[in-house]
């Protein structure tokens, strides 16, 4: 690690440090008004009366050009939202300054219901809440506490710039019962510096997708081409258009495409170079980690998505869409029903997205009627035909030297209808053929040898 590195490293780490430091004052602060006289020794003498507020010491100078200093100043984080950061940063950076948590109610042999905290499988300190946060900084204030709450809102910082998030998905349980969590991004960059990108995990059910190539690529037709250009127009400067024309109003923000059409035919790759194009990232969801046979898992799991990407402008593209977005049916059992909650579920959460949202699907009619009357663009993917095949095979293979003499491309392209997934396929396979054999080209032979097996992966015979 270089001496920059190391700096910058310390300069973060002073900064948590002393919001840390700052956060175990309030705590002691709030302990000894809470338990009064009797001490927090697990009395259970009488707390101090609601109004008695606690005065708090001011928050920490931090040292310039830390992290944490920056995201303070752009959010405009006062004391209330500190402590609430902090405190979901404390479990990660100083797990000991919530250990004061662990003191149990004698009278009932059991933790105080009013510290909140949340179950770890394998962390051994405490993890705290809402219900830890509200009790820091309300106490037994009723009209604190319902001020407190304002700080898990959508539509504070605290929440749509991802800084922190509670669980969500407690059922009828109280709202501020889930386990309280730094944004993935807030945590790498208040200790690095640099804004981490959420990586795929039980927690995000999405992977980002990215690829080597470009537009000159990519082999569509025409009209095809002219429909993925007015996405792109959107993405550069569809907001500000929409504004300009006067319809800023009346458009809702976002916007939603379906790409369908047989596998293969260039829909994963279209959506990876929009997002190229627009200098955004595209996350593709994993929809065996999101789909879940238990009630609620499902929209729990895809508000996980959804909630990290609504002050971002990301791309998110569902593969395979009809596995979540199918047609409702007529409800006949508790399972129809349950279906046809996670649809309508669906449904909210991808026309209120103020992102864009990519569903592809190799057959439209799969698709509920519900979300077709809301896409802005429904763009089929042909086959491509024999002079777009002809280009593909040109484009893919980029060295004509790799090429043997006795390799007629052009009836290749004539002769057998494939996707360009499928030719990547077929010189993956003609390539390790010729390598066995000692040959540095492709021959004819190794060619219609991986056609004839891509074919019969279809049912079809060359």
């Amino acid at each position: 690690m270089s001496t920059g590195a190391r700096s910058d490293v310390a300069l973060h780490a002073e900064a948590l440090g002393r919001e840390l430091d700052w956060l175990e004052r309030a705590l002691d602060l709030r302990f000894a008004a809470h338990f009064g006289a009797a001490g927090a020794d697990g009395g259970s003498g009488a707390a101090t009366p609601p109004g008695s507020a606690v005065t708090w010491p001011p928050p920490p100078e931090l040292p310039a050009g830390s992290a944490l200093a920056a995201l303070v100043a752009e959010h405009v984080l006062g004391v209330p939202e500190r402590l609430v950061l902090a405190l979901a940063l404390a479990p990660h950076l100083r797990p000991s300054a919530l250990d004061l948590f662990f003191v149990k109610n004698r009278d009932f042999d059991r933790a105080f219901t009013e510290f909140g905290g949340a179950r770890a499988k394998y962390h051994g300190g405490f993890l705290p809440t809402g219900e830890t946060a509200a009790f820091l900084l309300a106490g037994d204030d009723l009209a604190m506490r319902i001020q407190a709450l304002r700080l898990f809102d959508s539509e504070h910082p605290l929440a749509c710039a991802g800084l922190v998030h509670l669980d969500g998905g407690v059922g009828s349980e109280p709202q501020l019962a889930g386990a309280l969590h730094p944004g993935a991004e807030t945590l790498q960059r208040l200790q690095t510096g640099v804004w981490h990108k959420p990586d795929y995990n039980a927690r995000f059910p999405a992977r980002r997708i990215v690829t080597a190539l470009g537009w000159d690529d990519l082999v569509l037709a025409p009209d095809v081409m002219d429909e993925i250009d007015i996405v792109r127009a959107w993405l550069r400067e569809g907001p500000a258009l929409m504004d300009a024309w006067g319809l800023g109003k009346a458009v809702k923000p976002g916007y939603r495409c379906l790409f369908y059409g047989p596998p293969g035919t260039g829909k994963t790759l279209t959506a990876t170079l929009l997002g190229q194009d627009a200098a955004v990232d595209v996350y593709r969801i994993d929809l065996s980690m999101v789909v879940s046979k238990y009630i609620g898992e499902t929209e729990k799991n895809l508000a996980t998505v959804f909630d990290q990407a609504q002050s971002r402008r990301w791309i998110l593209f569902f593969d395979e869409a009809d596995a979540l977005f199918g047609k409702r049916s007529a409800t006949q059992s508790s399972n129809d029903r349950h279906a046809n909650q996670e649809v309508a579920y669906l449904l909210q959460r991808v026309e209120d997205f103020p992102g864009t949202v990519i569903l592809a699907t190799n057959l439209r009619a799969n698709i509920d009627e519900a979300f077709a009357r809301r896409f802005q663009s429904m763009i089929y993917f042909p086959m491509p035909d024999a002079t777009q095949r002809l280009r593909l095979w040109h484009s893919l293979i980029r060295d004509p030297d790799r090429l043997a003499p006795d390799v007629d491309l052009p009836a290749l392209a004539e002769q057998h209808a494939l996707s360009g997934g499928a030719m990547v396929n077929v010189l993956r396979f003609a390539a390790l053929q010729a390598s066995r054999e000692g040959s540095g080209r492709f021959g004819a032979a190794h060619l219609r040898r991986g056609i004839a097996r891509e074919l019969r992966k279809e049912g079809r015979t060359a």
